[in-house]
Parts: C-alpha cells; structure tokens; sequence
C-alpha cells in the first residue's frame, strides 16, 4: 500500500523566503521543502491574496507583480494552491481570540478543516490547536 503523503500548507513568509530570501533556508530545509516524495505542499489563496495586498501598497518588493510571480514560483516548486473554501471562512470565528489577522486566522482554519499541517517561523501559530510544524525543526 503506497504512503500518504503529507500535505503542508506553507505560511506565506516561508513561500516569500523561500523564493526572495533562500539564505534563510539550511540545506536539510531546501531538501525538505523541495521533498515531492513525502510530501504535498500547498499555499493558500489568502497567502496570495495578501501578497497582492502587500505588493499593491509597496510594502512587498517583487521582482515581478504577484500575477505572475506567485503562480511561476509555486509551478517551478510543485505546489498545489488551496482555494478559500465557505467552510474555511464560516469557521474562523471559532478559533480563539488569539490574534486578530485576517490571513493567519484564515489559514489555521483551512489547516483544521483539511487536516493539514502548517509550516511556519511564526510563534503565534503555536497558540492555536493546529497540527504545525517550525520552521527552526526543518533547519
């Protein structure tokens, strides 16, 4: 029986690093988030949505706008895109009151709703009951 790979949803500071910042990432954390065979990885439409926001009032630099951007790096990675789903936005308001950002709220939300886990550097994440994995355990 063949394996079930694991399906991460990549925070959208891990995608933007990945792509604009790499010296972040170790060897053991290039190789992990490049690893096809066990793993699935995807980024949310709230993470594109928010790199469009951020790009649209310059507070993200680009090398390209995020039309293009975005979609060229998940292709060039693998990735899959996770579409924002009327469960995952009905669902919000029952997370804790931890914070109040609309896409991290977001993107704990379709991580609960389809099991997956979340990769992340921010501590915040730590606060909410979702399967999450550090970016500091990969490097």
């Amino acid at each position: 029986m063949a394996k079930m790979k694991k399906q991460i949803l990549i925070d959208t500071h891990i995608f933007l690093w990945l792509f604009l910042e790499p010296e972040r990432f170790s060897k053991a954390a290039i190789n992990f988030v490049k690893d096809q065979k066990d793993n699935q990885f995807y980024l949310s439409h709230a993470s594109s949505w928010e790199i469009s926001i951020k790009f649209g009032v310059g507070k993200l630099k680009l090398p390209k706008p995020p039309e293009f951007f975005v979609p060229q790096r998940m292709q060039r990675a693998g990735y899959l895109h996770l579409p924002i789903e009327l469960e995952h936005v009905l669902s919000v308001h029952l997370l804790p009151k931890i914070h109040s950002d609309p896409f991290d709220r977001l993107i704990v939300s379709q991580a609960i709703q389809e099991k997956m886990t979340v990769l992340t550097a921010d501590p915040i994440f730590l606060k909410y009951n979702v399967d999450l994995l550090k970016f500091s355990d990969i490097c």
